[in-house]
């Protein structure tokens, strides 16, 4: 019998469908992956029918339809203020996931060190090992999520060719500062690496916090490689439409890899996500203002019931310390989620998948919520969670 190969022997299932399979067999609120249980904006979701009718259905470029790398190049200026050639400087991928695991094979050698702040999104790791590039690991630390700036510059090395930076963050929802992405901007210009930044939740931001473009600062525009997508800001995660934007050597380079993983993306939902980009300026203040409603309501379900709460800057997760309202016996974060699974009904994820097996002892007493939910589905979480409190 063939033996499996070692590149992927590791890997299992993703923590992610093995709650969504446990959710499902409790009958549980499901509070775990970052899936919203609701449509997105009717418009763009027509947009996307009106390019099925209109025989949009055939493969698109490589690089991506011309109408949405210009959406994207409009989206980062008006925005941002980035200046961005649709001609060369961005690229359409099937959504972040596959923008990230194409610039790392397209931006590293095998030997080649990458630089990740743990809790890291759990694609990002695995993608380097079928890459054959080597983990260097930063952590952020609870309550605050911050890093220490002697550990991180530590981590640069002669070897060091990337790093990535998830902002907002997922899972904690930390929102980096303009000050420590300029700490990380002078390591990067000092040591030569590329930074390579994961801004899919750009958009939903709370309590006044403002996202920073690390491309847009001082000497970073060409060393610089920012992916997003549509998924999260238009709530179509199951579109897969996601896009990489830099100076054209590091986009041509990601393309090379890019166009003998998928090649293209859906040609009608690429059509689709230039009418979601191009949405007015109220689209993305309701999001934000729908997103604090929701967050709110839910950290304040949390803290009644007797949680934790570190409050998420950003994105749609919630990082909860369990220690007060765990029963007995329960040891970390694991077993928590699947006892809150089944004798609660409400799934959670645990954090730990985020972290290397030698530090999963850091976060053993967090779990996270999403909260990209229906109202309803909210306030049926959080009448079971009221239960903790008995």
């Amino acid at each position: 019998m063939p033996r499996p190969t070692q590149r992927v022997a590791t890997f299992g299932t993703t923590i992610f469908a093995e709650m969504n399979a446990l959710a499902r067999q409790a009958n549980a609120v499901n509070l775990g992956q970052g899936m919203p249980d609701f449509d997105g904006p009717p418009e763009v979701v027509a947009a996307a029918t009106r390019a099925v009718n209109s025989a949009l259905n055939q493969y698109a470029p490589g690089i991506g339809m011309q109408t949405a790398r210009e959406a994207v190049a409009l989206h980062a200026e008006r925005f941002y203020g980035q200046r961005v050639d649709p001609n060369g400087e961005v690229l359409i991928t099937a959504g972040a996931t596959e923008a990230m695991f194409a610039a790392i094979l397209g931006l590293t050698d095998p030997d080649d060190e990458v630089i990740v702040f743990q809790p890291v999104y759990d694609s990002y790791v695995p993608n380097m090992v079928m890459a054959g590039v080597t983990p260097r690991y930063v952590t952020l630390r609870p309550p605050e999520w911050a890093f220490d700036p002697d550990e991180l510059a530590a981590a640069f090395g002669p070897r060091t060719r990337a790093i990535i930076i998830n902002t907002p963050h997922n899972p904690t929802g930390k929102v980096y500062s303009r000050a420590e992405l300029s700490d990380i901007a002078e390591l990067c210009q000092r040591h030569d690496v590329i930074a390579i930044t994961d801004e899919v939740y750009e958009h939903i931001l709370y309590d006044g916090s403002q996202h920073v473009r690390m491309a847009t600062l001082p000497g970073m525009a060409e060393r610089t490689l920012t992916i997003s997508s549509l998924g999260k800001t238009f709530s179509v995660t199951g579109w897969k439409v996601g896009w990489a934007i830099g100076p054209r050597d590091l986009v041509t380079s990601v393309n090379r890899a890019h166009q003998f993983i998928t090649y293209s993306v859906a040609t009608p939902l690429q059509a689709a996500a230039a009418t979601a980009l191009n949405l007015p300026g109220t689209y993305f203040e309701q999001l934000q203002a729908d997103y604090q409603r929701k967050r709110d309501y839910l950290i304040g379900a949390l803290r009644e019931a007797g949680f934790g709460i570190s409050a998420p800057q950003g994105g749609y997760f919630i990082m909860a310390d369990w220690r007060e309202v765990a029963p007995e016996g329960i040891q970390d974060d694991l077993q928590f989620a699947q006892w809150l699974t089944k004798e609660i009904g409400v799934a959670c994820i645990p954090p730990s998948a985020f972290y290397r097996p030698e530090d999963k002892p850091l976060i053993r007493h967090y779990t996270r919520f999403a909260l990209c939910k229906q109202d309803s589905t909210l306030q049926a979480a959080v009448a079971r969670l009221q239960t903790l409190r008995g």
